[in-house]
């Protein structure tokens, strides 16, 4: 019984979850932590956690059997129940929780939600769910969007973009991304690293192309992980780390991070190259950079935080220039959605247009404070052409004291300018790196 009890009470709480992020167009990044932190025991956190990033995973699928079961939309003021179907399907395709307490614990959180009057008709729909289950789902993978689980305007944009990968990415975006960690070199080497998780019997593997990176076979609470809480260690995706390793930074460099939060390939700047003589890390968000200050601070490192808008350096800049640039610029994040895949909730198409014309503000106001002969690393986390080597290749036509040499590397794949990987590649993220070299004058 108690079991029942905090299975239900994770379903409530991931209602709560799904609303923010359906309805308040809130990340699950931002929404589930402060909602699991209303679950006293700990054990209730992980099926939560589960349920929300499953239906924002499969969410196109979900919602093309809902309407199959339905008669008519619900109202607005029952999106909770929607949500609520929506969690009780997932778990009776994707979880391996016996079916009949799926329908009864589903039904049963309706009580604590406060709407016991659709008790019915949640029960209803989730046993014609399982009588018809084969027939549904073949008609909800009957369209493209069905049956890859992604938005029709994002799949038709990565069809678009890469015709030849379009299906292995749209696959790539649906699974789980394994656990990567970053191993802090100030503390001990990557094997070394290794070596302490065998000893607590923690599997991981390094990975290829990234030297400070580590594959863990199976995700584990970050508490757990030797030196964790001394900086010893921190979880970043591989594609990301390779930032530290792009940059070629040398001691003594003044070193400018833009748009830096939550502040990982700062605090690896700073592992690789302690003696840099000034590291700035900037972002327009205040509450995100609380994040960076909190990663320095468990690193031990320390870098000048500054919150500003990098459009416009005027306001911030203190006139001195940069010998390396990190440029991490706001994208449509549609490489990392296998990570964050409330992002096919979340993103829009008119994003896309919006978010390149911000990048190219952002280079453009970068550009001046970047010091002769050095060296501005362009960043997103994006699979789009747009906003990748097309931008870059913009960039080049209008500033003649810019050149972008061959990104040298065996990861990823070479574009006409830079170097993109795409979701899964190598276990990695999908990420698009550009070196920018300023001549000399």
């Amino acid at each position: 019984m108690a079991d029942v009890k905090k299975q239900m009470k994770a379903r409530v709480v991931a209602v709560k979850v799904l609303l923010r992020v359906m309805v308040d167009g809130r990340s699950l990044s931002a929404s589930l932590p402060e909602q699991l932190a209303t679950l006293f025991d700990p054990s209730e956190r992980p099926l939560t956690q589960e349920l929300c990033y499953g239906v924002m995973r499969y969410g196109g699928r979900l919602e093309a059997v809902v309407q199959q079961l339905l008669n008519k939309p619900l109202k607005r003021k029952d999106r909770d129940v929607e949500c609520l179907i929506l969690l009780g399907l997932y778990q009776l395709i994707y979880m391996r929780i016996p079916p009949h307490a799926v329908v009864a614990e589903t039904v049963e959180a309706l009580n604590s939600m406060g709407k016991p009057w659709a008790k019915g008709l949640v029960n209803a729909l989730l046993r014609n769910f399982q009588r018809g289950e084969q027939k549904l789902l073949a008609q909800a993978d009957s369209t493209p969007a069905g049956q890859y689980a992604h938005p029709p305007w994002l799949l038709k944009m990565i069809q678009a973009c890469w015709p030849d990968e379009w299906q292995s990415i749209v696959v790539g975006n649906n699974q789980y991304p394994p656990m990567v960690l970053r191993v802090n070199s100030t503390h001990g080497s990557r094997n070394e690293y290794l070596q302490r998780l065998q000893n607590e019997e923690m599997a991981a593997t390094a990975m290829a192309h990234v030297p400070s990176a580590i594959m863990l076979a199976q995700s584990i609470d970050v508490e757990r992980l030797p030196g964790f809480s001394d900086g010893h260690a921190s979880v970043q995706d591989g594609a990301a780390q390779l930032a530290g390793w792009l940059l070629d930074l040398q001691p003594e460099q003044r070193v400018l991070d833009v748009c830096s939060a939550p502040g990982g390939k700062c605090c690896h700047i700073l592992e690789q190259v302690p003696q840099v003589a000034e590291l700035v890390a900037i972002d327009i968000d205040e509450q995100r950079l609380q994040r960076v200050r909190e990663n320095l601070a468990r690193l031990k490192q320390q870098a000048k935080v500054v919150c500003g808008d990098a459009r416009h350096p005027d306001e911030w800049w203190d006139g001195q220039p940069f010998e390396r640039i990190l440029l991490d610029a706001p994208c449509s994040a549609s490489g990392v959605i296998r990570r964050h895949p409330d992002i096919k909730q979340l993103r829009r198409e008119e994003d896309i247009e919006v978010l390149v014309a911000l990048q190219g503000e952002i280079l453009e106001a970068m550009w001046p404070l970047l010091a002769p002969g050095g060296l501005l690393l362009y960043a997103t986390c994006s699979i789009l052409p747009q906003e990748n080597h097309l931008q870059i290749e913009r960039f080049l036509e209008t500033h003649h004291d810019a050149t972008a040499p061959k990104v040298l590397a065996s990861w990823g794949r070479a574009m006409p300018v830079g170097r993109q990987i795409l979701p899964g590649d190598d276990g990695m993220d999908g990420f698009y790196y550009a070196s920018l070299d300023r001549e000399c004058t």
